[in-house]
């Protein structure tokens, strides 16, 4: 009985810290701050919740490689943008991807990242709010973005970013939480870059599994060269 009011505690201990993540209003000194202080327990918290997020992405990245692209899995370059401490990376490795490289706002989340070896280059203090300024034009084959778009982290309009960053007919592949779709304008922002012709949506899983109280949107956009534009371009 002890024991399960211990994993009962625990489970519930969980949950709280990541609705507690929730309520940060994209605050980037904020989320530092909490995210230092989780980063030590962060992947039990989430482990605990049945968290599948990071291999359903994973796995839409891999079938992407495979329907679009010629080149082996292998020589297809990869931005796992918010890679927290590497889940989703752990998994694309898994499945035969090696040139991947990671960005997250957290640097102790970072280097938790880093000490799974299966990136090539992962960099902290990066606020996917802002512009990815170490981030040349057209960089990436496939960008994939899983836990970010989620209430209290990144905006809708960062999308336009990861686009950028991301190689004409190349891909991004991104999870929103059920939550965060009704509660912001992320819809809105894919048709105003669709109606610019900035990327396409080329599939879009609903309602399907992420953690165990709450599902996820998983969104599959294909990008056009009008992406490779950069702020100042457009000003």
């Amino acid at each position: 009985m002890k024991t399960l009011d211990h994993q009962t505690s625990l489970d519930q201990a969980a949950r709280k810290r990541i609705k507690e993540s929730h309520a940060l209003d994209g605050d980037a000194g904020r989320l530092v701050h909490f995210y230092r202080g989780w980063a030590s327990s962060y992947e039990l918290d989430v482990g605990r919740e049945e968290y599948c997020g990071p291999m359903i992405v994973a796995e839409l990245a891999a079938a992407v490689q495979t329907a679009y692209f010629a080149k082996q899995r292998t020589a297809v370059t990869v931005l796992d943008a918010g890679c927290g401490t590497g889940l989703v990376g752990v998994q694309l490795e898994r499945l035969g991807f090696r040139l991947i490289d990671g960005i997250d706002l957290s640097e102790d989340m970072s280097e938790r990242a880093r000490k799974t070896s299966v990136y090539r280059e992962v960099r902290g203090d990066v606020d996917l709010n802002g512009l990815l300024s170490g981030h040349a034009n057209a960089t990436y084959d496939i960008t994939v973005c899983c836990g970010a778009f989620t209430l209290g982290h990144v905006r809708p309009d960062a999308l336009r970013e990861l686009a950028r960053v991301t190689r004409p007919n190349g891909f991004i592949i991104a999870s929103t939480r059920k939550s965060y779709a009704e509660a912001t304008s992320f819809e809105d922002e894919v048709r105003h870059l669709q109606d610019e012709v900035v990327l396409v949506t080329t599939q879009c899983l609903n309602d399907a599994r992420y953690l165990a109280e709450e599902g996820a949107h998983y969104w599959v956009f294909q990008v056009t060269d009008k992406a490779n534009v950069t702020t100042e371009e457009q000003l």
